[in-house]
């Protein structure tokens, strides 16, 4: 079975806390991505989904002024670089999310999302 460094993409997309939600949206749009890695220097602290802009957008909060740490999931779960494919798997879907940024120590070294870890366990990856 592979491990997330097999399958991680390792240039993620990252915003600090302090930027507008219409800012980062805006670019998870144009880059395709499903999430954005919420950093402050070279420190994760949180995770901004898909899901978190839509239930800013639902609220009928002001985007363009909204900081993206008010929206993120603070203090992710995480996982290693040599955590096997399948438990990132079962992790994700017993939590109930798609995105799982990978560390290696106190250093963020990539994300994997559950379209990754599926398409090694049927064979697409």
């Amino acid at each position: 079975m592979a491990t997330l460094a097999d399958i991680m993409t390792k240039d993620v997309f990252t915003a600090a806390p302090d930027t507008p939600v219409s800012e980062v949206a805006d670019s998870m749009v144009r880059g395709r991505f499903g999430s954005a890695l919420v950093m402050r220097s070279s420190m994760l602290v949180g995770i901004l989904t898909e899901r978190d802009v839509l239930r800013a957008a639902a609220s009928g909060t002001d985007l363009t002024t909204s900081r993206t740490g008010d929206w993120m999931t603070s203090d992710p779960e995480t996982v290693e670089s040599g955590t096997d494919s399948e438990e990132a798997a079962q992790l994700m879907l017993s939590k109930g999310f798609r995105h799982l940024p990978v560390v290696d120590g106190n250093e963020c070294v990539g994300i994997v999302s559950l379209r990754d870890v599926l398409g090694v366990r049927i064979g697409r990856k």
